[in-house]
């Protein structure tokens, strides 16, 4: 089981690096566990893809966390959470914490060096299949934040649902939600340099936004 500082970062948003605890892990003696930050959730299980076998269900936490030993399991597999929600509705979700990082290591280093000839095929938000799952690409230049967001109308404007990973090599945020689609609202959620929580940010590399009131 993770250690109660860290599952205690995440639940207050300030967790350096959540792709190091969320999803898919192996402890020190080779067991698979899996970790869901889901607030609002009331039931979460993991299914085997594409058999759809449960092969567990985790076990709930405060503040919506489930974490939980996999069974039998050795080896990374392809796996979809069934979310039961407090409100009675359900649904099936890949898990955004079992996608690697999708910006390339060169293009890191062009746009850190300013050489990169179209900075917005990169940043901002961008369509993608992944292993055959769609959803968006989130890309944020911010290398003096602590910890960066994306909240939004698919995750309840909430910063703990989806916390990004800092590629350190650029100073770039980034992470790959399932599932959302063009049209959704969204901002960054950031913590700046002195850990203080920042006003929303808009998407600077937007294709579109919402008039103002």
């Amino acid at each position: 089981m993770l250690d109660q500082d860290q599952r205690q970062a995440l639940l207050e948003a300030r967790h350096g690096d959540p792709f190091a605890v969320l999803g898919l892990h192996a402890d020190g003696r080779g067991q698979l566990w899996l970790r869901a930050l889901l607030p609002g959730a009331s039931r979460v299980e993991v299914q085997l893809v594409p058999s759809g076998q449960m092969l567990t269900v985790l076990n709930a936490g405060e503040d919506g966390w489930f974490e939980g030993r996999i069974p039998r399991r050795r080896k990374r597999f392809e796996y979809r959470l069934a979310v039961h929600w407090q409100d009675g509705s359900s649904g099936v979700y890949a898990d955004a914490y079992a996608f690697g990082a999708l910006i390339s290591d060169a293009e890191l280093r062009a746009l850190r060096s300013g050489e990169h000839p179209r900075p917005y095929q990169v940043l901002g938000a961008h369509s993608f299949e992944v292993s055959g799952v769609d959803g968006v690409r989130f890309a944020l230049w911010a290398p003096n934040a602590r910890r960066v967001s994306v909240v939004g109308s698919f995750n309840g404007w909430d910063g703990r649902r989806h916390p990004m990973r800092l590629r350190h090599e650029g100073g770039i945020w980034e992470i790959f939600i399932p599932h959302v689609a063009a049209g959704d609202l969204y901002k960054y959620e950031i913590v700046g340099a002195d850990g203080r929580l920042l006003p929303l940010k808009a998407d600077p590399y937007a294709f579109a936004a919402q008039l103002r009131p």
